[in-house]
């Protein structure tokens, strides 16, 4: 008999959605269809079942900086958004994860307080090339660098040297590099330019970060990753000329794949303009065409993963006239999966982008990423059936702000398991759901 089964949910199945009852039974997927026994049900007629999202791009920024979010509350939101696994950033944490000492430091803060599963990223700059080959043993998800400055003096950028001598040994080790691709040239040159012309609004930044130095960047890293035959991930892509960029890259045979944000397919520089401070990011909001371009290239099948991102902050730190002083960051992860509805994304590319393909990039296909027998019971209900408003009085981030309040989304998270365990409800709030480390598969 099982622990439980959802019924009556259209389940978003590697074939297609499927009216039918999903089975749980000691954290896992035990069975679908036929008429199953369990000791509790769960009625979700009317509801959406999709896998668990695999976010690989969030920041917690704990150990050292929990007064800027934590494990806590930033997984709790993840779990919120639609998320039940998530990777996690070396940098912004103090220290960042650079060597072993630093990785065990932040797999003791995330064992104590993650609500959802996790993995951890390791930095590439170039005082820790010396460091990767530990970073790996430790179970690193892979390698994350900066080819523009991070804002971080503790996480240097790496120059085409260091990021060469860092993706010949990551491929070495069979690991992936994921990086932050903007040209520094480029955009120090035009941010210099624009502060010293006393232009430090929304619009100057904005300018300062054109798509010609995140394109740049891409063709550089991909050119890299050629020659030492290193696994690419271009996180947070911005244009269509960066997927592009990527495109071409793929056609010659670098193994590279890109990954975009809800807020790239949601906000535009306009709304940058308007909300001012808490929707500056790097790479920044585009224009509209851009935006409009950007969907519709990711319901073309070109974009592969979907993150979210969340990088945060204390308010004090979003405030000021001088935008390029200004913290840049979207806090987004609680609207994760209802930010793509509202974005117009399909149910199957949804769980495409957020579970099976991150999944299956990261070495993770064996035990997450679609609903199927065997695999982890990481499952979401979605209720589509009404509009739900983000109110600054349900956020779960530490701090209560996000460019997201006060925009009705046209689907709500309502439930969400972790191994078949409570992580987050609706009606309850948070579950009992304890997260685990996760390795990459091999």
């Amino acid at each position: 008999m099982a622990d439980f089964v959802i019924r009556g949910a259209s389940v978003c199945l590697p074939e297609g959605a499927v009216e039918t009852d999903i089975a749980v039974e000691d954290g896992k997927i035990a069975g679908i269809g036929g008429e199953p026994t369990a000791s509790a049900e769960i009625d979700a007629e009317g509801l959406i079942l999709l896998p668990g999202a695999v976010d690989a791009h969030v920041h917690y920024n704990e150990p050292g900086r929990t007064d800027w979010e934590g494990w806590a509350t930033g997984s709790l939101a993840s779990a919120a958004g639609g998320a039940t696994c998530v990777f996690e950033m070396p940098l912004n944490a103090d220290p960042p994860t650079l060597d072993a000492e630093s990785f065990a430091r932040k797999l003791a803060a995330a064992g104590a307080s993650s609500v959802v599963d996790f993995a951890l990223w390791g930095g590439l700059t170039p005082v820790n090339l010396d460091k990767l080959g530990e970073l790996a043993e430790c179970g690193v998800i892979g390698f994350k660098a900066f080819m523009s400055s991070s804002g971080m003096e503790d996480f240097p950028r790496a120059d085409a040297t260091t990021l060469r001598a860092g993706m010949k040994r990551a491929a070495e080790l069979g690991l992936p590099v994921a990086v932050h691709a903007e040209d520094e040239q480029t955009v120090s040159a035009l941010a210099r330019e624009a502060v010293e012309a006393g232009r430090t609004g929304m619009l100057d930044y904005l300018h300062s970060r054109p798509i010609a130095a995140e394109v740049t960047a891409i063709r550089e890293a991909c050119e890299i990753a050629g020659e030492t035959g290193c696994r690419l991930h271009v996180v947070h892509v911005s244009s269509g000329e960066g997927l592009i960029a990527i495109e071409e890259a793929s056609a010659r045979g670098v193994d590279v794949t890109a990954e975009t944000c809800p807020h790239y397919l949601v906000f535009n520089e306009e709304d940058a303009v308007r909300l001012g401070a808490l929707a500056k990011c790097a790479p920044p909001l585009r224009s509209e065409v851009t935006r409009a371009d950007m969907l519709m290239r990711v319901r073309g099948g070109e974009v592969d993963t979907i993150g979210t991102d969340h990088s945060p902050c204390p308010p004090s730190m979003k405030v000021g006239d001088d935008f390029f002083k200004i913290w840049g960051g979207i806090m987004g992860a609680q609207q994760f999966l209802p930010a793509l509805w509202e974005a117009g994304l399909g149910v199957a590319e949804i769980a495409r982008l957020t579970a099976k393909s991150p999944a299956a990039r990261f070495g993770l296909a064996d035990r997450k990423g679609t609903i199927a027998v065997g695999l982890d019971a990481d499952l979401v209900l979605i209720d589509a059936g009404k509009p739900s408003e983000c109110r600054t009085s349900d956020l779960l981030t530490r701090h209560a702000v996000s460019p997201y309040a006060g925009r009705m989304f046209p689907a709500a998270v309502a439930e969400v398991w972790i191994r078949g365990i409570p992580a987050w409800s609706r009606k309850a709030g948070r579950g009992v759901s304890k997260g685990r480390f996760l390795r990459p598969a091999g």
